[in-house]
């Protein structure tokens, strides 16, 4: 059975760090530091999302305009063309479409709500995990354990 990322999220857990649009880049850099994480969700007020700023948005404004970290907005800096998952999507999926796209984090939609954040850690990890269990059931179906 294929792993959705419903699955994932449960087992991982809901934490979603986000930042406003009208912060600094400096503030949000501080939330990725903290939090030891690689991608910040950027929402309005009406904890709609509209945008995410990850480390490769960090390093483009290190090298735009490192003097202004400090006063530079999100809203100026974050990627506004974002791809977005939904809980039933399968994992296998998700790997594709980080790898065609060359992103490491998916924002994940129900309706219009943030339910949580995959990344290609989160990806990885599950796809090694499934293949734990079915090397297992393999190991085990061949050794009689279970009958054809």
């Amino acid at each position: 059975m294929k792993t959705r990322v419903r699955d994932l999220l449960a087992e991982k857990g809901g934490d979603v760090y986000f930042v406003r649009p009208e912060q600094t880049v400096y503030e949000a850099i501080q939330v990725l530091t903290r939090h030891n994480i690689g991608a910040v969700l950027v929402l309005d007020d009406d904890d709609r999302l509209v945008g995410i700023f990850t480390e490769r948005d960090v390093l483009k404004q290190c090298v735009r305009r490192s003097d202004r970290l400090k006063s530079t907005q999100v809203k100026d800096a974050m990627t506004t063309d974002l791809i977005i998952g939904v809980p039933d999507d399968d994992v296998d999926y998700l790997m594709g479409v980080m790898t065609v796209n060359k992103i490491r984090h998916i924002p994940i939609l129900e309706g219009k709500r943030v339910v949580g954040v995959v990344s290609i850690g989160d990806v990885v990890k599950s796809q090694l995990k499934d293949a734990h269990y079915e090397n297992r059931y393999l190991k085990d179906y061949i050794m009689g354990k279970y009958p054809a």
